[in-house]
């Protein structure tokens, strides 16, 4: 999946440190980032290779002795070389790491420009110094990087999965699974039994809880589970979330696993005959 960087590994302990010529520099603006990307392969610009100020630039975090910084400034120059790119590039960049390095880093770009301003009282938030965090000095409002639980749901029936296709989204073409966030006061498994109820009406049982997957794309922490249809297998398509509801056969299953989701992966496992969860 798209975290999975071995051997290379990420350390996202934060402490305050001093940027050197020689790390990465995260440049992001409307959604896009600022880099050079050819032939599948993805890189950033160096700190040394923009004059700015010292205070503009954040640690965001290291992989494998390679620091991350943000830009939170305008960017005072173009660089020659280098382009905007929008968010799917990270899904295939190579090397993985640094696709996996670019897409967690607009989650926390789009975090600290959401926290300019305090949400109680108004006034411009601080960094911390010691953690992650904004703090509003006026109030004591302290803030923390958003991250929201959902689930991934294999519905299955035997030798069948329910595959499904979002409604309203033109670029979701493809088949996914049942999916959702958890609502204030409910576990994950009461949240597999209220999406499948709500999204297709169909009543599970036997939940399992199979992996989980960090997915800044929506600031998420996707948790999949396998679970069996309990009864009537009529599907009734919530049509405000989904355009399609259907069982497949496991030889007729039309995805593969892309290295990248975690959706993907649990469609692929069920096809190759994985065993409904387990791992």
């Amino acid at each position: 999946m798209i975290q999975d960087i071995a051997p290379k590994k990420y350390d996202n302990h934060y402490e305050e440190q001093t940027p050197k010529p020689e790390d990465w520099l995260m440049v992001y603006r409307e959604g896009k980032v600022l880099c050079h990307f050819e032939a599948g392969q993805i890189a950033y610009p160096r700190v040394g290779e923009l004059c700015q100020r010292q205070e503009e630039l954040v640690y965001l975090f290291t992989i494998s002795e390679e620091r991350f910084f943000l830009l939170r400034g305008e960017l005072e120059k173009e660089l020659p070389g280098y382009d905007w790119e929008s968010a799917p590039v990270f899904r295939n960049a190579l090397p993985r790491y640094l696709g996996f390095a670019g897409i967690t880093g607009q989650q926390l770009y789009g975090w600290y420009g959401a926290n300019r301003f305090c949400g109680r009282c108004g006034r411009p938030m601080s960094m911390d110094h010691e953690e992650r965090m904004m703090r509003c000095e006026h109030c004591g409002n302290l803030v923390y990087p958003k991250i929201c639980p959902g689930v991934i749901v294999a519905v299955t029936n035997g030798n069948r999965l329910l595959l499904t296709k979002y409604a309203n989204r033109p670029g979701a073409v493809n088949y996914a699974l049942v999916a959702g966030f958890t609502e204030i006061g409910e576990t994950l498994e009461e949240t597999v039994e209220r999406e499948v109820m709500e999204e297709v009406g169909l009543r599970v049982k036997n939940i399992r809880y199979y992996k989980s997957q960090p997915w800044s794309f929506s600031s998420t922490l996707l948790c999949g589970f396998f679970c069996e249809v309990d009864g009537d297998t009529s599907i009734t398509l919530d049509h405000r979330e989904l355009a399609v509801g259907e069982w497949f056969e496991r030889e007729d299953i039309p995805l593969e696993d892309d290295g990248v989701s975690l959706t993907r992966e649990m469609i692929g496992r069920f096809k190759m005959g994985g065993s409904n969860g387990e791992r």
